[in-house]
């Protein structure tokens, strides 16, 4: 796209603004689509045709595609660009999210082939008017860089041009990392804004839809199957294209497959020209042709480069007067498609369109010329390391998401082994691996393929070593080591499982008072030693794992540039572990149930010397075991507890199930002999309930703990506490704070449970240890503090906690304790703040699930998750009945909850709520990070909630409470229509200086102060105040017009007007043609505009649907114009009775106005009834007084001006 000086970007009022190349430099890692784009350019037709012709053979969408076909459609040449069923959808989603948050994202899911990136830049196209369109063009691997030159969009321009970017994605693996980074540069620039700074349009290629995907409000569908609409449109398209393009329109591939409704038939007989190929000595651009067919079939929407494909067909060049590449490829070159990308970049060659591809690799193999013939050729004679690499590990590697998992291979690996056989699908991987000697993941994939698809564990093991060897610090390449051990042992114990072989040389003995090991007459091929010996090369290769995990920095942690560098902690060398617990426990029990005793140290492992030496090696292994999977099953307790993948998304349940299997084998079932005797029986029980940690014990009402268990385990905290206490353990610590833990988890089951120690006495044992140690507890430990001594409504609390200071060290206390491991986790909330006292006031997560369960029996988990990750749970009125409101404020992107006259620091749920400054309430939970505000909402201030009244947080006021105000009346316009039925609402503002607020249900409303009306038929919130006339004076007088009423810049924070009234003060009785001379000043960051209005009432105008920015009410000059008045009276207390004394027209701005000023003299206002009749202006008027002994002296004239900045103050003093 060209730029020249005139490049320019919508505003946020649909104003155009001008950019200079510092700007357009600054953002190069974005495709931005221009407001003006094409306008001043003479596009050349032919260039247009040509890429018209491109677009309807296969290319991709060029901006002068949609350019082209607007100007034709305008001058009625051709019919308009044809939209997909979804793009209403995607607008009306786009539109909503413009009232949304901060940043948002929507998914065009659609199968390849399907049109959907046509239909995303076509939105794009049709929204560069409204938003800041681009399309993330750059690399990703910066996405810092990419975040900061969205906002660098988002803001160009001058103060107050700002506009929302509606970004195209094409890359979902960077979208949660980006969403996150954008959020981090609007703090870091301390961005205020009413408005949504970028809403990004993910574009994800995916084969599979399914079911959820559709229930995903977040999603729009685009399948590869035309609706009887679309087909209507493509069939009037087809006979526009075949009377404009005669001889080539039945090469439209890209156009005529759409048109078929993607129909095989047509597929087949356009790709039957291959089916003359033969296996040997092919021409090169028939194996060209085979590389693009599976390049396109495997990874839809890959390309190759058009320099790449001349240096492969060698000489002669173009460039030396050889034929085209086009010329050269012929007779396949109706097949593919070449097409520019950015200006000066080298041509991208690809197939014609998805399905061609894929009908294509099936007549080349048809013919002998199989996926694994193309894909060794296309290894050995066209990649080179450093360009191809990529695509073929896609190819190779990528595991695409099937109907109910992720696939075990990628799609061409399958059809290899499907159509072909195993031993082809390992001489790709091989030759792969051997081209690209430093990428680890195609030996890891061929080891995978070894162990999964030919047991070949010994090949396995080889190709997994390669692979940790080339990436030695990845954790999730080693994962493949010890998943071939692992998986090696199962074989084999499920190979031999029923089968019956000799006796066992050298059976294991025990001492007779501890039992021995029966040696069966006949028993399975695989001994205890074949177990052992397996079983330790997988746990040391997890082990491996579970290391490099822990050395792996986060993207948000501090990195020391020699870090191995991921996202998210890899949890599967702790939980491969555990898996391989599993199998050896029960396989080695299945050899002899007394292994029980020896894998739970019930008995020792001594027993193993005896007799049996080839075991005793394997000694240090079995005295281990039963330690490291009570660590490793604590770890997943907390993990699982405390976070959870993603909002939406939550752990397979198969985790925890094996996690619990494995920690009832070995640690729930006997206290071990190392224990010591005081405590280790009521610790063995605990574990046996699985509540032996702070985790286990917030997780009791999930496993539907009842008052009994409760009751047990709170009790054998209590005497553990004790029992540590009078041994001063270094870890009394966690006995009270499990102890406290257990009475506010019984006491959600049984508040009036004799087992509960009263609230005071937990906290005293919590404060004595909080202020004895403050800076060196536990996140547990500040959670606690936080629920015991948050305070409460209207009570004064007795202790002296610093609870800002008890936030700072919780946090700091996360991140030395779990940050590592939960990052890029979404922290659950465990406890929320509810109405009541005490302990009933805290409500745990379960008890929210259940409620939501028993209003709607039907809906099953993944309803109930959905409320949670949207935000509808704030919505619901048993929720709401639930919890209790919070005030808080919002300073600079930071959130503060207002408690017990402090501010007190908490994390935002959602950062992309947080909008603005300015108070706000919400929900308050905790997670084990600290408070947390959810449901953040910025409330219009007539439904504030007032100190002694915190339930009306979120609710609005009850209507019948409020009284309808009185009608104004003025004898000389009586005649003209009003409408009545108003209910008149009070606003309210922080401080004197702040906009009004005001939030009401559907109805028809009136402000006392500002005299706007307004009508809605849901519920909305405003904000609204006056603003000054003056900048705008001599523009009305140019334009023939004066002042009619107040100025008001109005605000809908949420909701949506049907209309608003705008007051004025003009008095019409004797003008009848009074609609006529009333208009709107509407007031934009890129200068002002009059508008009509829809009616003139009595007192007001009507505007219907109303876009918003300071708008106020002119009169036509050239003709008197009566005003309806207001006498304004204020009295001084001095010796006299001194009064100021004002006429002014019915304006609410100058009253507030001039309130405010006599106040500060000290002056109160004095109420008098308004003049009966309208008043002329630029008349003069007298003041007097009706007592017959006092007079004003001096006498005191009024004259009512046309501008009301020049109103003048009449002072007079009444004596008696």
């Amino acid at each position: 796209m060209a730029h020249n000086k005139g490049s320019s970007l919508s505003n946020s009022r649909g104003r155009e603004i001008y950019v200079g190349s510092e700007i357009r430099d600054s953002i190069s890692l974005l495709d931005v689509l221009y407001s003006n784009a094409f306008e001043e350019e003479d596009i050349d037709s032919a260039v247009a045709k040509k890429t018209e012709v491109d677009f309807y053979r296969g290319a991709p969408p060029q901006w002068l595609n949609f350019c082209w076909a607007e100007r034709a459609t305008s001058a009625d040449k051709t019919t308009p660009f044809i939209k997909r069923d979804g793009y209403t959808e995607l607008i009306d989603n786009i539109k909503k999210r413009r009232k949304g948050d901060l940043t948002s994202t929507m998914n065009l899911l659609h199968q390849p082939g399907s049109g959907g990136t046509t239909l995303a830049k076509q939105v794009l196209w049709d929204m560069r008017k409204t938003l800041r369109c681009a399309v993330l063009t750059g690399p990703t691997s910066d996405i810092t860089a990419i975040a900061k030159q969205v906002i660098h969009l988002f803001t160009a321009g001058s103060q107050g041009q700002q506009n929302t970017v509606l970004l195209l994605l094409e890359d979902e693996r960077i979208l949660d990392n980006l969403q996150g980074a954008i959020m981090k540069e609007i703090a870091e620039r301390n961005i205020t804004t009413h408005m949504p700074v970028v809403i990004i349009l993910n574009c994800v290629r995916k084969a599979v839809i399914k079911q959820e995907d559709h229930n995903n409000s977040r999603h729009v569908i685009l399948r590869t199957k035309l609706s009887e609409a679309e087909k209507q449109q493509f069939e009037e398209k087809q006979i526009e294209i075949s009377r404009s393009y005669s001889n080539e329109h039945k090469q439209f591939h890209g156009f005529n497959i759409m048109r078929e409704n993607f129909c095989g038939d047509y597929v087949k007989e356009t790709s039957a020209i291959l089916g003359d190929v033969r296996k040997n000595r092919r021409p090169k651009n028939s194996q060209l042709l085979a590389f693009l067919s599976l390049v396109n079939a495997y990874v839809p929407g890959s390309h190759l480069l058009q320099s790449q494909c001349q240096e492969f067909l060698g000489p002669p060049d173009p460039i030396y007067g050889g034929p085209s590449f086009e010329q050269r490829m012929k007779p396949f070159t109706h097949l593919i498609v070449t097409f520019p990308t950015r200006q000066g970049q080298d041509k991208h060659v690809r197939m014609a369109h998805p399905l061609i591809a894929e009908q294509c690799v099936k007549v080349l193999a048809t013919a002998g010329v199989t996926r694994s013939d193309t894909a060794r050729n296309f290894l050995t004679e066209f990649c080179r390391e450093e360009v191809q690499q990529f695509l073929v590990q896609d190819m190779l590697t990528k595991r695409e998401m099937g109907e109910e998992r992720k696939d075990t291979f990628s799609r061409l690996i399958q059809d290899i082994e499907g159509e072909e056989s195993k031993s082809n699908v390992v001489s790709v991987l091989q030759l792969a691996s051997n081209k690209f000697k430093q990428n680890p993941f195609f030996p890891q994939n061929l080891a995978r393929f070894f162990y999964i698809e030919t047991r070949a564990y010994f090949k396995a093991e080889k190709w997994a070593k390669i692979a940790k060897d080339r990436d030695p610090k990845s954790s999730f390449v080693a994962d493949t080591l010890g998943q071939v051990y692992k998986n090696h042992l199962k074989s084999r114990i499920k190979v031999e499982q029923g089968s019956s072989f000799p006796k066992e040389q050298g059976s294991v003995r025990f001492p007779k008072e501890q039992g021995s090991f029966k040696v069966p007459e006949e028993q399975h091929s695989i001994s205890a030693q074949e177990i052992l010996q397996l079983s330790k090369k997988a746990f040391d290769a997890f082990k491996d794992e579970e290391r490099a995990a822990e050395n792996e920095q986060g993207a948000d942690m501090q990195d020391d540039g020699m870090t191995k560098v991921s996202r998210i902690f890899n949890n599967r060398g702790l939980f491969g572990y555990l898996q391989v617990a599993n199998i050896v426990f029960d396989s080695l029990v299945s050899l002899d149930n007394n292994w029980q005793k020896v894998l739970t140290m019930e008995i020792s492992a001594d027993s193993l010397s005896i007799g049996q030496k080839k075991l005793f090696k394997y000694k240090p292994l079995i005295t281990s075991l039963r330690d490291e999977v009570e660590r490793k099953c604590e770890f997943f307790d907390g993990y699982l507890t405390y976070s959870k993948p993603s909002i939406e998304k939550n752990e397979p349940p198969y985790i925890w199930t094996d996690v619990k299997n494995c920690y009832r084998k070995y640690v729930g079932t006997c206290t071990p002999i190392h224990s010591q005797f005081a405590v280790g029986i009521p610790l063995q029980k605990l574990k046996e309930e699985m509540a032996i940690a702070f985790p286990g014990l917030l997780s009791c009402l999930d496993k539907g703990y009842d008052e009994s268990n409760l009751s047990r385990i709170t009790t054998l905290w209590g005497e553990i506490k004790k029992e540590w206490e009078k041994k001063k353990k270094h870890d009394n610590n966690k006995a009270a704070q499990n102890f406290i833990l257990a009475n506010i988890i019984l006491s959600k089951v049984e508040a009036a449970s004799p087992v509960l120690t009263p609230l005071p006495i937990l906290r005293g044992i919590l404060e004595k240890r909080l202020l004895g140690n403050f800076g060196n507890q536990t996140p547990e430990f500040y959670f606690l503090g936080l629920l015991l001594f948050w305070p409460e409504e209207h009570k004064k609390m007795g202790f002296n906690v610093d609870l800002n200071k008890c936030v700072l060290e919780m946090q700091e206390s996360f991140e030395n304790t779990y940050k590592k491991h939960l990052r890029s986790r979404y922290l659950r909330p465990l406890i929320f703040l509810g109405k009541g006292e005490g302990l009933s006031r805290l409500v745990h997560r379960s008890k929210i699930d259940n409620l939501l369960a028993r209003e709607n029996p039907m809906a099953g988990p993944d309803s109930i998750d959905q409320k949670w990750s949207l935000g509808e749970v704030w919505r619901v009125p048993i929720v709401q009945d639930l919890l209790l409101p919070v005030i808080g404020v919002v300073r600079q992107h930071r959130v503060f909850a207002c408690v017990d006259g402090k501010e007190i620091e908490v994390c935002a749920d959602q950062r992309s709520k947080v909008w603005k400054s300015g108070e706000i309430c919400f929900y308050l939970g905790f997670t084990i990070r600290g408070p947390v505000a959810y449901g953040i909402h910025y409330p219009s201030h007539s439904d504030r909630i007032k100190e002694e009244e915190p339930r009306k947080m979120l609710e609005v006021p009850d209507i019948k409470l409020i009284e309808d105000g009185a009608v104004r009346s003025c004898t000389t316009c009586a005649n003209v229509m009003e409408s009545t039925n108003w209910v008149q609402v009070e606003p309210v503002a922080i401080t004197k200086e702040a906009p009004m607020f005001s939030t009401s249900p559907p109805g028809r409303y009136e402000c006392r102060v500002s005299g706007l009306r307004w009508v809605c038929k849901t519920y909305v919130s405003l904000q609204y105040q006056f603003s000054s006339w003056e900048p705008h004076r001599a523009m009305m007088k140019s334009l023939g017009y004066k002042q009619g009423g107040p100025l008001l810049d109005v605000t809908v924070i949420s909701g949506e007007l049907e209309e608003v009234q705008l007051p004025h003060f003009a008095c019409f009785g004797d003008e009848p043609s009074f609609k006529e001379k009333v208009r709107v000043l509407h007031v934009e960051d890129s200068g002002v505009s009059v508008e009509q209005v829809d009616e003139v009432t009595r007192f007001h105008v009507k505007i219907l649907h109303p876009s918003f920015s300071p708008k106020g009410v002119l009169v036509r000059s050239g003709f008197p114009v009566k005003a309806h008045c207001d006498l304004l009276l204020y009295q001084a207390n001095t010796a006299f009775l001194t009064l100021h004394a004002y006429l002014v027209p019915c304006d609410s701005s100058v009253e507030q106005a001039m309130k405010k000023k006599e106040q500060s003299y000290g002056y109160r206002s004095i109420r008098k009834p308004q003049p009966v009749k309208s008043l002329r202006m630029k008349d003069w008027f007298s003041l007097t007084t009706s007592s017959p002994s006092a007079e004003v002296k001096p006498p005191v004239w009024f004259e009512l001006p046309q501008n009301i900045n020049l109103i003048q103050k009449a002072i007079a003093i009444l004596i008696s």
